[in-house]
């Protein structure tokens, strides 16, 4: 029991450190962020931070990567296995943009992190380019699937709407949590669900091509 304890702790602990060092990349930068600055706001000592990850990329490099195993794993669910009405796929489609209105209002410092990218650490931003791009994939593979179960017209083409899709996707997000223009407030006001509705309602006039 003590060991299971102690287990929990070292878990808890990491993911502290971790959730830190998000906010502080997010809103202060990357290389305004100081392992002095995540410890002291952990209140632990910098010992414990190299218990955990042997540099300030080795946190970035993890953080970027659970953050693409999560987002993927909310789109991946909006691949299709059966056929059905469009009714059927606008809805399906609605729910998917739900979930991913949702995450990115509960992990706004990685969808932050993830707009705002590490442009000055090559690999870091390797990572974040390659998270945006198997965003990208993942939708692309959903309205390939749509086009063969015959929801969606096999004329269209799947990269490209994709590709319009993310814009879309990336532009609203980011005007809806980080842009404190006047031009933004109406979206600012909505919520996950209205959001979902207003995108899936642009998509499939311009995916059905009405």
């Amino acid at each position: 029991m003590e060991n299971e304890q102690q287990d929990s702790s070292t878990i808890d602990r990491k993911e502290q450190l971790l959730t830190i060092a998000l906010q502080m990349f997010a809103q202060q930068g990357y290389h305004k962020t100081k392992i002095s600055d995540i410890v002291a706001a952990a209140g632990v000592s910098q010992g414990t931070f190299y218990w955990h990850f042997k540099s300030k990329e080795a946190i970035a490099m993890e953080m970027i990567q659970t953050g693409r195993e999560q987002i993927l794993s909310v789109i991946s669910k909006g691949y299709r296995s059966n056929s059905g009405t469009v009714q059927d796929s606008v809805q399906a489609s609605k729910e998917l943009f739900e979930q991913l209105f949702f995450f990115a209002e509960n992990n706004r410092y990685f969808m932050e992190l993830l707009f705002r990218g590490i442009r000055s650490e090559r690999i870091l931003q390797k990572m974040i380019d390659q998270t945006r791009f198997d965003i990208e994939r993942s939708f692309s593979k959903n309205i390939q699937r749509a086009i063969q179960l015959g929801i969606l017209p096999a004329a269209k083409d799947p990269a490209l709407q994709a590709a319009l899709l993310m814009g879309l996707v990336e532009g609203i997000i980011a005007r809806w949590l980080f842009n404190n223009q006047e031009s933004s407030a109406a979206i600012q006001e909505m919520t996950a669900k209205e959001l979902a509705s207003e995108i899936v309602r642009f998509e499939f006039f311009g995916l059905l091509g009405i």
